[in-house]
């Protein structure tokens, strides 16, 4: 059985930590990637890259390597330390980002908000002050966040879908000439070629999404990753069988939703419902 090594103040940031033991224990057994994967009935690729640090798997995948090693609960222990570490949030998120950049096409469901490439100056602004940021670092995600949607523009623009959640639109901003002016948007991007919308109507009942902002993105290659976030925090999922497990779940949900010539509609009497400015 191989030497349980205990988890000390000395260890250095979780993520490095836990990618550091899987290296040690597969080196001490003197497997290779392809063999562990053989073995474990995983593609050898996933923990090549859990062993770099690019992710941290899921926790299924962690409980067959601490029964694989002989270490019991201490790979798992390693792992929540991991994925609970809050300074590789932003870490994460700045990856996603990279992998957006690349992505051939991007799927998307919003719970309660738009997603951030459909967003105006005003919504985005509004959102993240009630999120907590104000002044310049407020200005500055603002600003972060309008330039994310040049994704979507030009002869090269990625397709893009998102499923928006009733709740979405039925949450207007609380100055009204600026949820006024989001929906115009909306409704503008809605009739571009590459940009698909569709609303997820209250009357669809419960569905396996709740609570569940997700990113599906399709990169170069063929391989899509995931991406799911709440307010507090965004998990990047890049192992198969968790990315699988999540489209089936938006697969039912987009087969519950509204038709985007429907969800067009939608939109456009959400506009109507709108009191006028009445500067105006």
């Amino acid at each position: 059985m191989p030497t349980r090594r205990a988890v000390t103040g000395r260890s250095r940031e979780p993520r490095a930590r836990f990618a550091e033991e899987l290296r040690h224990l597969r080196a001490q057994r003197g497997e290779s990637l392809r063999q562990l994967g053989e073995r474990l009935g995983w593609d050898w690729s996933l923990f090549g890259k859990m062993e770099s640090g690019e992710t941290l798997g899921g926790p299924e995948v962690v409980e067959a390597l601490d029964q694989h090693y002989g270490t019991p609960g201490l790979l798992l222990a390693l792992w929540e330390l991991a994925i609970n570490d809050q300074t590789q949030f932003r870490e994460r998120y700045r990856r996603y980002m990279e992998l957006e950049a690349k992505a051939t096409s991007l799927w998307h469901f919003a719970v309660s908000v738009l997603p951030g490439l459909l967003q105006t100056p005003g919504y985005a602004r509004e959102v993240l002050a009630a999120g907590g940021l104000k002044g310049m670092e407020l200005e500055q995600q603002v600003q972060a966040r309008m330039g994310r949607r040049a994704l979507l523009e030009g002869d090269d623009a990625p397709p893009f879908r998102t499923i928006l959640s009733e709740a979405v639109l039925r949450t207007p901003l609380r100055d009204v000439g600026e949820w006024r002016a989001q929906l115009e948007i909306l409704g503008e991007v809605m009739e571009r070629g590459n940009v698909t919308v569709q609303v997820l109507p209250f009357r669809a009942g419960p569905y396996g999404l709740d609570g569940t902002d997700v990113w599906f993105l399709r990169l170069p290659g063929g391989r899509t990753v995931a991406y799911t976030e709440n307010v507090y925090r965004g998990q990047l999922i890049e192992e198969d069988g968790a990315v699988e497990r999540l489209q089936r779940a938006y697969d039912a949900v987009r087969d519950l939703a509204l038709s985007p010539a429907e969800s067009r509609k939608f939109v456009l009497r959400m506009l109507e419902e709108v009191p006028c400015d009445p500067s105006t």
